[in-house]
C-alpha cells in the first residue's frame, strides 16, 4: 500500500501507542479517524492538522456502537486504508484474585472489542477491495506469566482469531498484521491497569516479580512509529511482526525454551496415536 492519502483507523488513539500512530500518519500526509473512549485529548492535534482529523468517541465493548462509529468512520473520508485495532487494558494481579466482573470487563475490552472492530471493518474493506488491519496482541502473546496470566489470554486468543482471520479475508484482498509489541511507556500500566484485591500467599512471588521486572516503564511509544508507517508501506505485509528489538530477543528465548520442553518431553507424547 504505497498510495500517499492513506485513511487510517484508530483505536485506543487517545494515548499511548494508539496516539503515536495517529500522529505518524498525519505527518506523513494521511487523514486519520481516531477513537477512544475519552477524545479530548485529540483536540489540540485536530487543531495542528485541520480537516485530515476525525475524532471518535467510541466504547469498543459496545458491539452496536463499534458497528454505527466504523460506518461513520469509513464515511469520513471515503474509505479505509489501514485499521489499527488498538485498544486495550491491563488486568494485573493473580488468577484466584481476579473477580469475575474483572475479568468479564478485561476481555471484553480486548478482546471481544477487536473482535467487533475487525466484524464491522471487513464489508467495508472487502467492498473496496483492499485494505490492512493491524491487530494489536502483545509479545507475550505465546504463553502467560505470574500475575500478567489474563491480559496474555487475551492476546493470545486475540492472536490466533487474527491468524484465522487473515486466510478469511485474503481473498478480497485485505492484508492482516498482528503486531506484537513489548513494553513502551503507554500508561496502559498505570490509567490503563485494573489491579487486584491482593491476597497474602502471593507476596513473596509478587516481591520476585518486581524484583526481576523493575521500575523502567519502557522506551515512548513514538519510537514504535516508524516500525509501522513501514508495515503500512509494504505490499506484501508479514502475518506477524514484533515491534522491538529486546522484544524480539526476548520471544526468540521463550520459543526455544518451548521448543526444548517438548522435545524433553517427545517420547511420552509419541506412546499415544494421533
Amino acid at each position: 500500500m504505497t498510495t500517499s492519502t492513506r485513511v487510517w483507523f484508530i483505536t485506543g488513539a487517545s494515548r499511548g501507542l494508539g496516539r503515536a500512530f495517529a500522529e505518524a500518519a498525519l505527518a506523513a500526509g494521511d487523514r486519520v479517524v481516531a477513537a477512544a473512549r475519552n477524545v479530548d485529548p485529540l483536540a489540540e492535534l485536530a487543531e495542528e492538522h485541520p480537516g485530515r482529523l476525525v475524532s471518535l468517541a467510541m466504547d469498543v465493548s459496545d458491539r452496536a456502537a463499534v458497528k454505527d462509529g466504523v460506518d461513520r468512520a469509513a464515511a469520513a473520508f471515503g474509505r479505509l486504508d489501514v485499521v489499527v485495532n488498538n485498544a486495550g487494558g491491563f488486568l494485573f494481579g493473580m488468577l484466584e484474585e481476579a473477580t469475575e466482573e474483572q475479568i468479564r470487563a478485561h476481555f471484553d475490552v480486548n478482546f471481544f472489542g477487536a473482535i467487533w472492530v475487525a466484524q464491522a471493518v471487513v464489508p467495508h474493506l472487502r467492498k473496496q477491495g483492499s485494505g490492512h488491519i493491524l491487530q494489536v496482541t502483545s509479545m507475550g502473546s505465546g504463553g502467560g506469566f505470574a500475575s500478567v496470566g489474563l491480559y496474555a489470554a487475551g492476546k493470545s486468543a486475540l492472536d490466533s482469531v487474527s491468524q484465522a482471520l487473515a486466510m478469511e479475508v485474503e481473498p478480497f484482498g485485505i492484508k492482516v498484521t498482528i503486531v506484537q509489541p513489548g513494553g513502551y511507556d503507554t500508561g496502559l500500566f498505570t490509567v490503563g491497569t485494573t489491579v487486584t484485591e491482593h491476597l497474602p500467599e502471593y507476596e513473596p512471588l509478587r516481591t520476585k516479580l518486581a524484583e526481576m521486572w523493575g521500575d523502567d516503564a519502557g522506551p515512548a511509544p513514538s519510537t514504535a512509529a516508524p516500525v509501522i508507517m513501514e508495515l503500512v508501506d509494504l505490499p506484501e505485509p508479514p502475518l506477524r511482526l514484533i515491534v522491538g528489538g529486546h522484544s524480539y530477543d526476548l520471544v526468540q528465548q521463550m520459543d526455544q525454551a518451548r521448543t526444548e520442553e517438548y522435545r524433553a518431553w517427545e517420547h511420552l507424547s509419541r506412546k499415544a496415536p494421533g
